[in-house]
């Protein structure tokens, strides 16, 4: 009566907290996974989550389920890597870079279940800011990048992670605090504050101001999160964010976060990866983990929709 389908359903449904953003994740319809549920409710004869409720309210029946999958997922998964294993493929190099610096927030967990479940494969990591590592990773120095700008290059995959929605945090007091959402000429008097890097790999920069063609009174910029909250919270500017990093300090009312424009603006993070590295499994795995750890540990993202 139960299929593996079944509990992976309710897991995403768990994660997502909507049966769209559960869909978006399973690569399904919503019309598709909701009547899958419906056709496991009428065998089970129980219901298994309560319908509009946000979060979602499961049932003793729903929470049952879930504890087991909770328990036979990664069994599965590892069951999997094992199974690679004996066929072979289980050395390997993963040499990666990142050109985000809150993306540490999901990827340190990320690097440590991979490093635990393949031990074989040669594991390193570097900062893409002292260097351009989409040509090193054209060139083979590189295996991975993370980066939330793609450039085309030939030999090189585009593998979506997330979509995120870029935020702008300001002081509690901060007369921009107050609006509905946030305009480019609210920060032509403003001091920004950004982590060090150009300005083309800042969307707050190319697709907020710039088409607007407006100008900060002054960039500022901090190598770390923490200061440029503290720097915020103090009145000594403002700073654009990804929500789930922004999430930590607004949540507890450290900042406020406001959306850039009326719509938001939204990105999509993805790991670029080699053409010839895209089959090897344990490269199959890091992104699945990847997937798996930013979405059971962030705040505010959702699937790629591209």
């Amino acid at each position: 009566m139960l299929e593996i389908r079944h509990l992976k359903t309710l897991h995403a449904l768990r994660e997502a907290d909507s049966l769209v953003e559960a869909a978006e994740r399973l690569h399904l319809t919503q019309s598709a996974l909701s009547h899958q549920f419906k056709e496991l409710e009428s065998q089970l004869g129980l219901s298994l989550f309560i319908r509009k409720t946000k979060p979602v309210r499961f049932t003793s029946a729903g929470l049952r389920l879930l504890q087991l999958a909770d328990s036979l997922l990664p069994q599965m998964r590892a069951a999997e890597r094992d199974l690679t294993r004996l066929a072979g493929g289980t050395a390997g190099r993963l040499h990666m870079a990142i050109e985000c610096h809150s993306c540490f927030q999901w990827l340190m967990p990320t690097i440590d279940q991979f490093r635990d479940a393949w031990p074989e494969v040669e594991l390193d990591l570097a900062s893409g800011f002292s260097f351009a590592p989409l040509p090193a990773l054209a060139r083979g120095d590189l295996d991975l990048v993370v980066t939330s700008d793609p450039v085309e290059l030939a030999g090189i995959t585009y593998v979506p992670l997330f979509t995120y929605e870029a935020m702008l945090a300001v002081g509690n007091q901060h007369p921009l605090a107050g609006k509905p959402y946030i305009v480019p000429e609210d920060l032509a008097k403003e001091i920004l504050i950004t982590y060090p890097v150009e300005r083309d790999r800042l969307d707050i920069f190319t697709r907020f101001l710039e088409p607007a063609d407006v100008e900060p009174a002054q960039v500022r910029t901090s190598e770390l999160t923490v200061m440029m909250m503290q720097l915020v919270a103090s009145g000594r500017g403002v700073c654009g964010l990804p929500n789930w990093a922004l999430h930590e300090y607004s949540s507890r009312d450290y900042v406020t976060a406001k959306r850039l424009g009326d719509k938001g603006l939204f990105a999509t993070l993805y790991a670029g990866i080699r053409a010839d590295m895209l089959d090897a499994p344990f490269m199959r795995d890091f992104l699945l983990t990847a997937k798996d750890t930013s979405f059971s540990t962030l705040e505010g993202v959702s699937a790629a929709r591209n």
